[in-house]
């Protein structure tokens, strides 16, 4: 038994883009301009607190993205080649195992022990009776679950903020320990700078942002391993482990299609901007009508006709994974082909004012070709605005792809996304009892992800804009 790595293109391109985040990131340091700006947001309390949420959330979503298919043991033999499963799976797929694999028949409250919705069960005697089964998995070990469950949870939560409590002090020894080598001071002096705010970057928010998750996620992780702490949806799977599977779909939503808004605006903006007359009418009228388009019609109608693609070539694809893949990067370019156009006024507006500035008409009067006033003197002081609009965007995206999987036409109905979970949950609000953890737990982690992309999308725009320095 072994196991072969899958690489999807939203898997590559992810990746991809990490690492172009990264080397920009490391080139901005050779600009004094930029290192102002970054360190602002260093310092905000409420700017390090939110990018260490969005942190957590993109490991999460990196672990997802590492795939592979498990090798299966040859059927006739020693002597018979290995066969590669068609399931593709990832690193989170074996890290929550325990998760993964726990499947009940059909709905459980969260913690319970027992089904949510009675059933005709058989005695022993031939009767038969109403009652509410056990659990396969949740509160398996309960020998008397209605006098031991109460007692059972408390002593694991207890275990859990113990161990969220020992993890939290390690990094914050390591965290002191950096700080203190760093601006060659004791550590004893490094701790109290940073607990007073004045380590040079907010590493106090930092530190009580990773306490307060730990402090949720510890219990959590404990209560995980007896019960379904989100419940079970209508199948039996564990709702805690699909929203944590969602977490991929929304980044690779909120990130990718940056690949294609991002050239489209950028270069048409500036040309309109900047060269005026015809190519200025034509970039006018081409955004103009896109936007007299509904955009969900118009990303629906798109969506369609991939799907027939899709369907009509099944061939293209040798695993379900392959194939689900395919339409969310799909979504992504429809997306992205249908927000650029914001961005693009943008840019288009302030292009215009930037070509009258005195240096820019002496760069022309000297006669510096086109091109290098666009890459030298236009595009370096539209960068914040471009890095603006892409941040600020990324929770309009989140949500869009919640929306769109909600009215059927988002991502692949195998693809675990917020959209497919609010989706699944609304005839499940219906029932009588109800049952509400699956909008609930998707609502959570959803309100979380995108509250933190606009509090650091905001601090951005305070540090970046030239008006606001």
């Amino acid at each position: 038994m072994g196991f072969q790595p899958v690489v999807l293109w939203t898997d590559l391109l992810l990746f991809g883009l990490i690492a172009c985040v990264l080397l920009a990131a490391w080139s901005a340091r050779r600009s004094e301009p930029m290192r102002d700006a970054w360190r602002r947001v260093g310092e905000s309390s409420v700017g390090m607190a939110s990018l260490t949420v969005l942190a957590l959330f993109l490991l999460v979503g990196v672990v997802d993205s590492l795939h592979y298919r498990e090798r299966l043991a040859p059927a006739g033999g020693s002597g018979d080649k290995a066969q590669l499963s068609t399931e593709v799976r990832s690193a989170l797929d074996a890290v929550a195992a325990p998760l993964r694999t726990r499947v009940e028949k059909t709905y459980s409250a969260p913690l319970a022990y027992q089904l949510f919705a009675k059933q005709t069960l058989e005695g022993p005697d031939g009767t038969q009776r109403r009652e509410f089964p056990r659990l396969k998995f949740g509160g398996s070990s309960l020998k008397y679950p209605e006098v031991d469950q109460t007692g059972d949870i408390l002593g694991r939560i207890g275990i859990g903020l113990a161990s969220a409590a020992v993890g939290w002090v390690a990094l914050a020894g390591v965290l002191v320990a950096g700080v203190a080598r760093s601006r060659r001071v004791p550590v004893g002096a490094a701790w109290r700078a940073i607990w007073r705010g004045k380590g040079g970057l907010a590493w106090r928010s930092v530190l009580a942002t990773v306490g307060v998750v730990a402090l949720l996620a510890g219990p959590l992780a404990a209560l995980a391993v007896e019960y379904h702490v989100f419940g079970t949806d209508k199948v039996g799977q564990d709702v805690l482990f699909l929203t944590l599977k969602s977490i991929r779909t929304a980044l690779v939503i909120g990130t990718l299609t940056t690949l294609v808004t991002l050239p489209l605006a950028v270069a048409l903006g500036i040309m309109a901007g900047y060269l005026g007359g015809w190519v200025d009418d034509v970039i006018q009228y081409l955004y103009t009508v896109l936007n007299s388009i509904p955009g969900v019609l118009l990303i629906a109608a798109a969506v369609l006709m991939m799907q027939v693609v899709i369907d009509t070539h099944p061939q293209w694809f040798e695993t379900a994974a392959e194939r689900a893949d395919a339409r969310l990067l799909a979504l992504c370019v429809i997306l992205g082909m249908t927000s650029w156009t914001g961005l693009c006024r943008l840019l288009r507006g302030e292009t215009l004012k930037l070509r009258e500035l005195e240096y820019v008409q002496a760069a022309r009067a000297f006669g510096v070709s086109t091109t290098r006033i666009l890459a030298r003197h236009v595009l370096p002081n539209l960068m914040h605005l471009v890095l603006i609009a892409l941040v600020m965007d990324f929770s309009g995206l989140v949500l869009a792809e919640a929306v769109l999987s909600y009215v059927g036409i988002g991502v692949d109905p195998g693809t675990v996304s917020f959209g497919t979970m609010i989706n699944a949950a609304r005839m499940e609000l219906a029932r009588e009892p109800m049952v509400w953890w699956s909008l609930v737990a998707a609502f959570i982690f959803m309100f979380v992800l995108v509250l933190a992309a606009n509090l650091f999308a905001d601090v951005v725009r305070d540090a970046f804009d030239p008006r606001r320095s």
